[in-house]
């Protein structure tokens, strides 16, 4: 691992037609050809010297800026943006690190800061006031239910959370572990929450009077090393307790500057502006931020609520913007059912997008043409009509979808596949690739090879198999969990993610499938069918069931065999006449087994996006002699899923 040695290295140029080196060996690792070292096996773990930590880094952006602005937001809906430059978030931020110091938090890694708000100035003031005395940063966040947070205060012994508001402590407050003292809240919180708090041996402070206290003690500070644990992430993705992803200042540090690498003259820099709405609680965000404030740029905060987005987009005008498929297929959803009700404008669309695809293919990226003013403009403004740069992450966005919003934004947009145990980035597209259906080649922190699975019939010798990553950003394990961390990081440093990727011929990859039975629903929800079956099986009307779910769809759905006996026994009582496969055309049948499924599922604790959205009910049984079970009864998926094909696909078809 190794720095660039300058802030601004010069990246080669690269060939679209093959854009990943393959290291000699018969592993087929691939590395990065933006890094000349990587060819050697080495990964970049910073761009200087003097910034591979998170506390450094920012130092950088308030000498880069010039004191230019860091922090934006407004009071309202109608107010304009208002900022804080780069001099006062540090001081702020310094201030409020020393007002944790002097609540009792001992200075160093050892030490853990607990953080359950949304996006907002106050999240980054924290953030680098906990890296002015070496704490690690641990987020809290809603979909992770109140026994999961109060797990994770348990777990990591933190006696300290900064509180957005009056809701959220008492969220905590629910289930509040005995190691919790302090609440340090950002918005006044009631009476009645203070005395509740109390009542349980919880000091209440807020944001101000940390901040006051910390500059009067001004406390010393004590800056963190590169391999210091900089935050823990958990992960809500399966069954059981979250895991605790330890990251480094070295692996955040690392997966800025492979992004950067990647980027190349699009990276961030002064006087660029970020929306900042997908959650800080999260890699992704985290490290964007990260990435504008060391090149100097600022971030503007959402209002909070995501339906005014556009709103917040309109007066912000940002230059930068992550985003996740979900948002942008709600932008391809509304121009179609738009235009659906006119052919003219439906044809003028299809016009437009034909002649900025043809540009789009030339390497011509621009908002200015006739199309755009004539077709685009609308879309344009609803995203401020600065946008030059979107990054998309967290969940694959289909191609169709991708080509659209590259045409009717006219801006740079690149996919990325990431994982938090690999600080988000793990691969991501380059400018002057404009074929979608892949997710780049690997960033110049990490390498790939792809491992055999040879139960799903994938193989690293035709190209196919398990995607497993080594490099700087790669996660230090999962906080006191040496049983899971050993099943994913093995003896070699590899780890591996349970998705299925396959390289195409350019050097890119592509994911294609996941090892266990868990998939990311098109909001970076995730799901495990199994759990959702377990519930649905305690129905009197179910005999077996299948969920399915698609990255690129936003509910889950399910085949059901209904018990015969029942079900006849029902149709009987209600005079309804029929064998089991005219009953399961009924729509009355199948309206009771899906009621009777959703309150199971509600009784089991199903969160909504659990819940199937609808389901069809097959009269044959899933059987070893059909091929749908395996010699020991369990469902053998893919089959399942490749039997029902049609139906599945109809069911999406009337949910769309």
């Amino acid at each position: 691992m190794s720095c660039c040695g300058t802030t601004d290295p010069i990246r080669p140029p690269i060939n679209p037609g093959f854009q990943s080196d393959v290291l000699k060996g018969p592993e087929q690792i691939h590395v990065s050809k933006f890094y000349k070292e990587a060819k050697d096996g080495k990964y970049i773990s910073c761009l200087a010297d003097d910034a591979r930590t998170l506390y450094q880094t920012f130092r950088k952006g308030v000498i880069a800026s010039n004191n230019g602005p860091c922090l934006g937001w407004r009071d309202n809906l109608q107010s304009p943006y208002q900022w804080m430059n780069f001099n006062e978030a540090l001081l702020r931020a310094k201030n409020f690190g020393s007002g944790l110091i002097a609540l009792g938090l001992r200075p160093g890694p050892s030490t853990f800061v607990g953080i359950y708000s949304q996006n907002r100035p106050e999240w980054i003031l924290f953030e680098q006031g906990c890296y002015c005395y070496s704490l690690v940063v641990v987020p809290l966040y809603d979909t992770l239910g109140p026994d999961a947070c109060a797990f994770i205060i348990d777990q990591t012994e933190i006696s300290v959370v900064v509180v957005e508001d009056d809701k959220k402590a008492n969220l905590l407050l629910d289930k509040a572990p005995k190691t919790l003292r302090k609440f340090v809240v950002i918005k006044e919180v009631r009476p009645a929450t203070l005395q509740r708090a109390k009542n349980r041996g919880i000091d209440i402070h807020t944001f101000d009077e940390v901040e006051k206290l910390g500059a009067s003690k001004s406390f010393p500070e004590v800056e963190p090393k590169p391999s210091d644990v900089c935050t823990v992430c958990y992960t809500s993705g399966t069954t059981g307790n979250p895991k605790g992803v330890m990251l480094s200042h070295m692996n955040v540090v690392s997966g800025v500057a492979g992004v950067f690498m990647q980027l190349g003259p699009h990276k961030p820099r002064v006087g660029d502006i970020m929306i900042s709405f997908l959650p800080l609680a999260h890699m992704l965000e985290r490290c964007c931020e990260n990435g504008v404030y060391y090149n100097g740029g600022a971030v503007g905060f959402y209002s909070g609520d995501i339906k005014e987005l556009t709103n917040d987009l309109k007066a912000l005008k940002p230059t930068l913007m992550p985003a996740v498929p979900r948002l942008l297929n709600r932008v391809y959803d509304k121009i179609y059912s738009e235009v659906a009700r006119s052919s003219v404008k439906k044809l003028l669309l299809r016009m437009a997008l034909n002649a900025k695809e043809a540009e789009i293919k030339r390497g011509i990226v621009r908002r200015t043409s006739m199309w755009d003013k004539l077709v685009f403009r609308k879309i344009q403004e609803g995203f401020g009509g600065r946008l030059r740069l979107m990054v998309v992450g967290s969940a694959p966005l289909s191609p169709t979808v991708l080509t659209f919003c590259r045409a009717a934004l006219g801006c740079l947009i690149c996919e990325g596949y990431g994982q938090t145990e690999c600080t988000a980035p793990i691969t991501l597209t380059v400018q002057g690739d404009f074929v979608p259906g892949h997710v780049g080649p690997p960033v110049s922190c990490n390498s790939i090879k792809l491992v055999d699975v040879p139960e799903m019939e994938y193989y690293a010798s035709q190209q196919q198999g398990e995607i497993c990553v080594k490099g700087a950003n790669v996660f230090i394990g999962y906080y006191k969990d040496p049983v899971r961390t050993a099943e994913t990081i093995d003896e070699d440093g590899w780890h591996h993610t349970g998705d299925i990727g396959q390289w195409l011929p350019n050097g890119t990859l592509k994911v294609i499938d996941r090892m266990k039975h868990i998939f990311k629903l098109s909001q970076g929800e995730y799901i495990v069918p199994e759990k959702i079956e377990n519930a649905y099986i305690r129905s009197q009307y179910v005999e077996q069931v299948f969920v399915h779910g698609e990255s690129l769809k936003s509910c889950v759905v399910a085949i059901v065999v209904p018990d015969v006996e029942v079900i006849k026994h029902w149709a009987v009582e209600n005079n309804i006449p029929g064998t089991l496969s005219v009953l399961c055309s009924n729509p009355d049948v199948k309206q009771l087994i899906l009621n009777d499924m959703l309150a199971w599922g509600k009784e089991y604790g199903l969160k909504s996006f659990e819940q199937v959205k609808d389901i069809y009910l097959h009269p044959d049984p899933f059987s070893v002699q059909n091929g749908l079970l395996t010699p020991t009864f369990k469902s053998r998926r893919p089959q399942i899923k490749n039997y029902f094909a049609p139906q599945l696909e109809d069911m999406y078809k009337h949910l769309d």
